[in-house]
């Protein structure tokens, strides 16, 4: 064994993922890569060209470079453990009128789950993974923290990490842009990868139509929700739609029919089967409760603390005051924010440090 240690690297096909397993190869870690399995994409019953880290050429792609590089490389299925838990919540949530976050959900309970299961039957004291973020320790606690890169920080998909799960595992990413990492891949002989497209669909929604998903997942949807009713903020009948589960909030486009000015989905009602819709200013809120705390950087997330607030991925972020309900936070807003959605991810930041986050239970307008 390398006396810098045995790293089991998740290793998807992509450039990020085999750029880490290169760098920490020649800093002469003892790598093992390995590529899960997460779901069958001919179950999903979509049409159009295998994509995503599911599909063969990217296993394939994983394993060329483990056999370049002379380390070991396995394919491990989870397709099960995946599927019960993360796509189970992700058609409970829709049907309960809230819109998910499969790839947080996968982080927290599946992923890294599976990672450190196999790092302990291999032998490896340390997971690496192609995240563009950055893992410190202050006082004994692990916490992420924003990576170089503003364009790539990934910082916001993984506050619900463990600190046992941040205690053995490795950003290599951390101080590269993506440009860095893609001029890495040709100067290792790899140029064919470094043009490799993004990928930012959800794995098992590979054409990411998640309505066509929710219609094949659950086929009797359609007939159930179908004929529900678009109200405003006073409960007035604006017209008929196709079902709650097949809007989101914030949507504009795709509502069906027209209102003769812009209107926006405010909320989702799954018990009347009703979609409530204003202008773009009702979409704004001074305040968001969040549950499901999951705090990194201390013990417990400080109460009366002002932090930045991310809502969504790439959101830029609004200064707020933490508010502890119990075992919820209430974040109040120094400013308006737009469309907030139940079921995302709320994430407290303080400077660059994650402190913590949640999944949004509702908005608020004080």
């Amino acid at each position: 064994m390398s006396k810098k240690g045995r790293v089991l690297v998740a290793m998807s096909g992509g450039i990020d993922s085999t750029v880490t397993a290169m760098m920490l190869h020649q800093e002469g870690y003892e790598i093992v890569g390995i590529t899960m399995k997460t779901w069958d994409y001919a179950s999903s019953g979509s049409s159009g060209k295998e994509t995503g880290c599911c599909s063969l050429d990217s296993i394939n792609d994983a394993r060329q470079v483990a056999v370049d590089m002379g380390f070991s490389h396995f394919i491990v299925d989870i397709r099960d453990e995946f599927g019960d838990y993360v796509i189970d919540n992700f058609v409970e949530e829709y049907v309960n009128g809230r819109t998910p976050n499969p790839c947080i959900l996968c982080n927290t309970h599946i992923k890294w789950s599976a990672l450190l299961k196999r790092a302990d039957a291999m032998d490896c004291q340390f997971i690496a993974t192609g995240h563009y973020a950055k893992i410190n320790e202050k006082d004994g606690r692990y916490f992420v923290s924003k990576g170089l890169d503003p364009r790539k920080d990934q910082s916001y998909v993984l506050w619900g990490l463990s600190q046992e799960c941040l205690a053995r595992t490795m950003f290599p990413l951390a101080n590269y842009t993506k440009e860095e990492i893609r001029n890495m891949a040709k100067d290792l002989g790899y140029e064919q990868l470094s043009l490799k497209p993004e990928s930012y669909e959800i794995c098992f929604v590979p054409d990411n139509d998640y309505r066509g998903f929710l219609k094949r997942r659950l086929p009797e949807l359609e007939a159930k929700v179908s004929g529900g009713k678009f109200v405003d903020k006073d409960g007035n009948e604006l017209g008929t739609h196709i079902g709650y589960p097949f809007f989101t909030i914030g949507q504009r486009r795709g509502l069906g029919q027209a209102f003769g000015k812009p209107m926006y989905v405010t909320h989702i009602d799954a018990t009347t089967n009703t979609v409530t819709l204003g202008e773009e200013d009702e979409l704004l809120k001074n305040g968001v409760l969040v549950t499901n705390i999951n705090s990194i950087k201390y013990n417990e997330i400080p109460d009366n603390k002002e932090v930045v607030t991310m809502v969504r991925y790439n959101d830029r972020g609004t200064i707020g005051t933490l508010r502890r309900k119990g075992n919820d936070i209430f974040v109040e807003f120094s400013a308006n924010v737009r469309g907030i959605a139940p079921g995302q991810s709320a994430v407290f930041y303080e400077n660059d440090d994650v402190l913590g986050g949640g999944i949004i239970s509702s908005g608020h307008l004080n």
